[in-house]
């Protein structure tokens, strides 16, 4: 099956998909600077969780490579500086402040170890491609895990975009579809387009198929008329930030998916790794939900479709964890109670045996 690059470490620099730009075209910006990968990150050139961590990381790397310092001194100094910048871009989404720490920890590492900055700035950049491959890796084992809850025919749904244009890998939603469908299950995907920023209908829809992998694009108001009427056997959607007792922040529009599927029992999961887990905090009213401009609401490709009024934009909701049947990690599924389940699985080694 056809899987998208939406970003990727060259000799030229950090090449990134223009996600904006899909369906209609394929175009790829080069980028050697770490300010130019934050304005992409927050232009949403590059999005998705786990995807915006992997960037993240290969701007610090950048930061670090192409930084003008002389001394270790001088670099780490202004280190915290690249990183802050990175940090900056999007609010909601765990990873990247996850991949900013793990960038954090490494730098510490090496300037510890050696006062050699052509070793320092190599190893970053090894670093950041590293992240990328264990997303890779990690996208393939919540796939394995998350397949054996999707039915073996039937339509199953979706929201938003968790495939590989979000992480980098085969995807966390998506790549739990395409393990099932590999693994010979006859699946077709409800797809709500995801308005205001149309996810759904410009990057799943082309995703899926561009895979060859059978699907219906749907309004976002016709989601309760097929939950109650289309025979859906499942739900899986990704995740931003999911917090200690299970609540669940995902694209806009995800929270009234997870209350109609329980009005008309239908299992709702979600696919994240572990990164995506933030457990310093005690439930979803402590996930900070960015605003994005109303301009996105009000207008369409830059053709304004509403009149001159005000409008809002929070780009995430919060599912609370009773709507949630399951959570697909890399190293397991998480169930209720999800404080002890989620817990378990973030301490657990990477062969851990699913969690039940």
């Amino acid at each position: 099956m056809y899987v998208a690059q939406p970003i990727e470490w060259t000799d030229l620099g950090v090449v990134v998909l223009d996600q904006r730009r899909l369906p209609a075209e394929e175009i790829y910006h080069t980028y050697t600077g770490y300010r130019e990968v934050a304005a992409a990150i927050h232009e949403m050139i590059i999005r998705g969780a786990p995807a915006i961590g992997v960037a993240a990381a290969m701007g610090a790397a950048l930061g670090a490579l192409h930084s003008s310092a002389k001394t270790v001194e001088a670099l780490r100094s202004e280190f915290p500086e690249i990183c802050g910048t990175l940090a900056k871009t999007r609010p909601t989404a765990v990873d990247l402040f996850w991949a900013l720490e793990r960038m954090k920890r490494r730098f510490s590492e090496l300037t510890a170890q050696t006062s050699d900055l052509t070793k320092i700035k190599q190893a970053m950049v090894e670093e950041a491609q590293q992240i990328h491959h264990e997303k890779k890796a990690t996208d393939e084992a919540i796939g394995r895990f998350g397949a054996e809850f999707m039915p073996h025919e039937g339509q199953v749904m979706t929201q938003c975009n968790a495939g590989a244009l979000a992480t980098g890998g085969i995807g966390t939603a998506l790549g739990v579809i395409r393990v099932a469908i590999e693994q010979g299950r006859k699946l077709h995907v409800l797809v709500p387009e995801t308005r205001p920023y149309l996810q759904g209908a410009r990057l799943t829809a082309w995703e899926l198929h561009k895979g060859g992998i059978p699907l219906t694009l749907i309004t976002d108001n016709m989601v309760g008329h097929f939950l109650k009427t289309g025979k859906v056997g499942a739900i899986v959607t990704g995740a931003d930030r999911i917090a200690s007792n299970g609540d669940t922040a995902n694209k806009i529009g995800t929270y009234q998916i997870a209350v109609l599927a329980k009005e008309n029992s239908v299992p709702f999961y979600v696919a994240a790794p572990i990164s995506t887990l933030d457990l310093s905090i005690p439930d979803g009213e402590h996930i900070p939900i960015e605003e994005r401009s109303v301009a996105e609401v009000t207008h369409l490709q830059g053709v304004r479709i509403a009149p001159d009024v005000h409008a809002a934009h929070p780009a995430f909701d919060v599912t609370p964890a009773r709507y949630i049947a399951a959570i697909f990690t890399e190293r397991g599924v998480a169930r209720a109670p999800f404080t002890d389940s989620l817990r378990a699985l973030a301490s657990a080694p990477q062969s851990a045996v699913t969690a039940r």
